[in-house]
């Protein structure tokens, strides 16, 4: 007989490509995942794992087992929320994953729309950019928000994919700056000699704010490169530089900024939340993608007030 926590462990094996990160990912010592693996083995009357010096690899049998255990854990979940269905209470552990923004700007409206249920606790957690969506796949999350900045998020059989808001870039300067008045027009051209600030290299938003300015006039500057938008928008408004963020970054409110809408049609991200197929009929699960849903309902209306507010962008000097 197969054992389930050793055919997750495979599972996990095969995502982290070692022993070693296997090992970190689930809080057992190398040797305690390697002892747990050979007796798999034992367990299925095969070699799973190809084992050398430095290195270890799944084999053909490996392979093809870990295809069966990806089917069959996630037919065991479907038969727990089946049976946990039945009860209609929501009760035990929610692990939620967000990329940071999410993170700040879901986390009031969820922790008060879930504590009415005293048997659900909630434990949410920021993950890096692009982790989301694999978190919720290993287990190692029951949802993720995640942000989407190429219309690229498609469901799968095994991952429910949910909607829940547009984000779009906003300009944002320090208050002293002659942009924080609606009366001078935004020109993003006239902007490029400016302190620019933007998250590193290879960050979806740093990519969206290089191809805005790469559209106005060739190579983008190079910007101050700092991890966080929160970090970059308290340097704004300390007068260091200036910024195109995501509007959802403002959630949390920061004083010493002014926002300006972004002429044209500003690049965006869209929010989803996701979550396994064979888990969102548990009540647990179900209740918090509810909460999910009304948060993001008010988190895009105060958006949509957010860009009502923000000054409109006169049209800049016809150059001709």
């Amino acid at each position: 007989m197969l054992d389930l926590r050793r055919l997750a462990l495979i599972c996990e094996f095969a995502r982290k490509g070692s022993i070693a990160a296997t090992a970190v990912s689930l809080g057992y010592s190398p040797s305690a995942v390697s002892q747990q693996l050979a007796a798999l083995e034992r367990e299925a009357g095969a070699v799973l794992i190809d084992r050398t010096a430095r290195s270890a690899e799944l084999t053909d049998a490996g392979r093809r087992l870990v295809a069966h255990a990806e089917r069959i854990l996630a037919m065991v979940e479907t038969a727990e929320s089946d049976l946990s269905a039945q009860s209609g209470t929501p009760s035990g552990r929610i692990v939620l994953t967000a990329f940071p923004t999410a993170a700040v700007a879901f986390a009031p409206a969820l922790a008060g729309s879930l504590r009415r249920h005293t048997s659900l606790t909630l434990r949410m957690m920021q993950s890096r950019a692009g982790r989301g969506f694999r978190e919720v796949q290993s287990g190692e999350a029951d949802i993720a928000l995640v942000d989407d900045w190429y219309g690229r998020m498609h469901a799968s059989a095994a991952v429910r994919v949910f909607p829940l808001l547009h984000d779009p870039l906003v300009l944002v300067v320090p208050r002293r700056h002659r942009l924080a008045s609606s009366d001078e027009p935004v020109d993003l051209a006239e902007l490029r000699d400016e302190p620019w600030m933007a998250t590193p290299e290879g960050e979806p938003s740093r990519l969206a704010v290089d191809r805005m300015l790469a559209d106005v006039g060739g190579a983008q500057p190079v910007p101050w490169e700092f991890e966080g938008l929160s970090t970059i928008l308290s340097l704004v408004a300390k007068g260091v530089g200036i910024a195109a963020v995501p509007a959802l970054a403002l959630a949390a409110g920061v004083r010493g900024i002014a926002v300006r809408e972004i002429p044209g049609s500003p690049a965006g991200r869209d929010v989803h939340a996701v979550a396994r197929a064979s888990s969102v009929h548990r009540p647990a699960v179900a209740v918090t993608l509810r909460a999910i849903h009304v948060a993001a309902r008010y988190l895009a209306a105060d958006l949509t007030a957010l860009e009502s507010a923000i000054p409109a962008a006169p049209a800049a000097p016809d150059a001709r």
